[in-house]
């Protein structure tokens, strides 16, 4: 008698592993017109130029966004923006986006067509199309899922491979802000607490929004890419610890981190204290930041990062160094000791 197998729950592996796994069991055979597949921000597809990107993202309530603390309008703004930041990631231009969506039947029409308002207003400030998509029922929950195609000239396209030892490890913006803005709103639905004596009522408001509302760094990305100099890059969605590992492991180097080198502002540090976390923490492994992790060789981190600011006004902070991969993964705490970096970022099914 044939005993059907153990059963193995996804739950035991992760996300990252997960994935893994599914891509042992997909047709492998090499095409000409796939540059690279599973592995990276996006697809990169095509044999001209320019190159094609294709990527897509979901929207889970209670995963992803929690319905009491956002509004219609900002989900459909974040569905987008979080598909445009892996387009931004490969120094791409994003161009037309696909929707489907998962939906109770009694969703209201008025709030879907406040979500789509959202969706359009990402999409129009940032020049995409959105061109079809699929409509299906979900008992459970709503389910918001885009796909984005986009666009990038071969000799800017960035991968998260390609960085180089004795290279620096620059960010933009500030890190940390979208998990402080999950504190304060996860805070919000269980009652007034400590952040809420803490933080006044517009900073609680500016944080929330940070996490709600994500800036993909479109513009920022279209200026790296130009500049040539740039040697890997992705987007800060998982958590800086857990992201930086990806460039080390496709790249086949390590980093070392300067902790107090870490763009945080002193909002998320007083949220951070005031919810009982590091700073360091929200920084690391908070994730929701949608920023840009990318490394550039030193002598021409100076002019990029000038670049970028005067350009754009966000600003780009030189937080570590790439290192042999044989020196490991390390993040120098404030006195100066270097310790391990555990890859400890947001991963489904362990989150």
């Amino acid at each position: 008698m044939t005993h059907p197998p153990t059963p193995h729950p996804i739950a035991n592996i992760g996300e990252f592993d997960l994935i893994a796994r599914l891509h042992r069991v997909l047709d492998s055979s090499p095409r000409c017109d796939v540059l690279h597949g599973i592995g990276d921000d996006t697809a990169v597809l095509g044999t001209g130029d320019p190159l094609w990107l294709a990527t897509v993202d979901s929207q889970v309530d209670g995963v992803h966004f929690l319905s009491p603390i956002i509004t219609p309008e900002q989900l459909g703004w974040r569905a987008m923006a979080v598909n445009l930041s892996d387009i931004a990631a490969m120094g791409g231009q994003a161009l037309y986006a696909l929707i489907a969506l998962l939906l109770p039947p009694e969703t209201d029409v008025a709030w879907l067509e406040r979500v789509y308002r959202g969706v359009q207003q990402a999409a129009t400030q940032y020049g995409v199309a959105i061109v079809g998509g699929n409509i299906s029922r979900l008992p459970e929950r709503v389910v918001l899922d885009v796909t984005v195609i986009g666009q990038v000239r071969r000799t800017q396209l960035l991968l998260r491979a390609g960085a180089q030892i004795g290279d620096l490890v620059l960010v933009t913006g500030e890190l940390g802000a979208g998990a402080a803005g999950l504190l304060v709103a996860r805070e919000h639905l269980d009652g007034a607490g400590a952040l809420h004596t803490a933080l006044s009522a517009s900073e609680r408001e500016t944080l929330v929004l940070r996490y709600v509302r994500p800036t993909p760094r479109l513009p920022e990305a279209a200026i790296i890419a130009a500049s040539g100099s740039a040697t890997a890059m992705l987007d800060v969605s998982d958590g800086l610890s857990s992201d930086i590992g990806h460039i080390c492991q496709q790249s086949g180097v390590g980093v070392q981190l300067d902790s107090t080198a870490l763009p945080i502002a002193p909002l998320t540090r007083r949220a951070a204290h005031a919810g009982g976390r590091s700073p360091l923490e929200l920084a690391l492994a908070g994730g929701d930041d949608y920023e840009l992790c990318f490394t550039v060789a030193a002598h021409a981190a100076p002019a990029l990062i000038a670049a970028v600011q005067d350009a754009t006004g966000t600003p780009v902070s030189i937080v570590g160094e790439i290192v042999p991969a044989a020196h490991g993964r390390s993040i120098l705490l404030d006195n100066g000791q270097p310790v391990a970096l555990d890859a400890r970022g947001w991963q489904h099914f362990q989150g």
